[in-house]
């Protein structure tokens, strides 16, 4: 029996959030803005807590700085018994200063911290990787080395592509490595469809989504030519904050995956968590449970 549900591989950090009247933003000196709140964050943290918060056994591995953001992180872990293990990074921690608008729309200012040649070492995540049952890779630098040693493994794999354009060449190992792949809309205008093709057949994904916002979701999968549209759920609260909705989507697909919906379910639960994600001020602040999964829509 795996010792894990959910293999994170990826994607700590820290996020500096600054509420902003709109987006974009007309040109000030200076704007009179609400309290700016550092949260620990970035796509690997909301992913692994999202997980955990539907009943998923995560393990959660990263780079970290030996520095203040890299000890925020460690202490929100810690706060929330995830299974959590790094190695350092002489660059510091991964951070990111995110502009969040009244409509909860978001615009991110992301700092990597990538070190050319810096990779984890097998050796470093091999145990873990042979008692999963899935891994999610994020799209970090350093990640994408550990995608042949995920294949040879067996166990499923997802990533997300975040605002992928269907060009950047950085992307397209995560797109046909993955048997679940997710990204947004935001960069792919007419070609969305298109692209959600290419990664199908480029690829090994059984599932191609883009997610839209309120617009909801486009689904394509093997053996069809059809890329079905998902409409948004409503949101159970006001939405504040679009940070972590494609991570509460990503996990609430994955964990319909691991239970064994079917793809109509797994695009329900992922819409659901999402749209909940929506309603929390930050990144990784809180997610949907399993009861609010299976809550009447309203």
């Amino acid at each position: 029996m795996s010792e894990f549900d959910v293999l994170v591989i990826g994607g700590a950090g820290i996020d500096t959030i600054v509420r902003v009247p709109e987006l974009p933003m007309p040109y000030a000196d200076s704007v009179l803005v609400d309290p700016v709140v550092s949260y620990v964050a970035h796509t690997g943290t909301a992913v692994a807590l999202a997980s955990r918060s539907l009943g998923l056994r995560v393990k959660f591995v990263d780079f970290l700085g030996e520095d203040e953001f890299g000890a925020m992180v460690l202490r929100r872990f810690e706060q929330e018994k995830l299974d959590f293990s790094w190695l350092p990074s002489p660059a510091g921690t991964t951070r990111a200063v995110n502009l969040v608008a009244a409509d909860g729309r978001r615009m991110s200012f992301y700092d990597p911290r990538a070190v050319p040649g810096q990779f984890l070492p097998e050796a470093f995540y091999e145990g873990w990787l042979a008692t999963t049952r899935h891994v999610h890779v994020c799209i970090a630098w350093h990640a994408q080395a550990v995608l042949p040693a995920v294949l040879r493994s067996g166990a499923s794999i997802s990533t997300d592509l975040h605002d992928w354009d269907g060009v950047n060449d950085h992307h397209k190992p995560f797109a046909y490595a993955a048997d679940h792949v997710f990204l947004s809309a935001a960069n792919l205008g007419e070609r969305r469809d298109a692209v959600l093709r290419e990664v199908l057949a480029k690829g090994r994904a059984r599932t191609v989504v883009a997610t839209d916002g309120a617009c909801g979701a486009y689904l394509a999968t093997g053996g069809s030519d059809t890329v079905r549209h998902y409409p948004a759920v409503t949101p159970p609260a006001p939405v504040v904050d679009s940070n972590g909705a494609g991570d509460a989507f990503v996990s609430g697909f994955v964990s319909g995956v691991l239970g064994g919906a079917d793809v109509e379910e797994c695009v329900r639960r992922g819409l659901v968590a999402g749209a909940f994600a929506c309603t929390v001020h930050g990144t990784a602040e809180r997610f949907a449970t399993e009861t609010d999964l299976l809550a009447p829509p309203r």
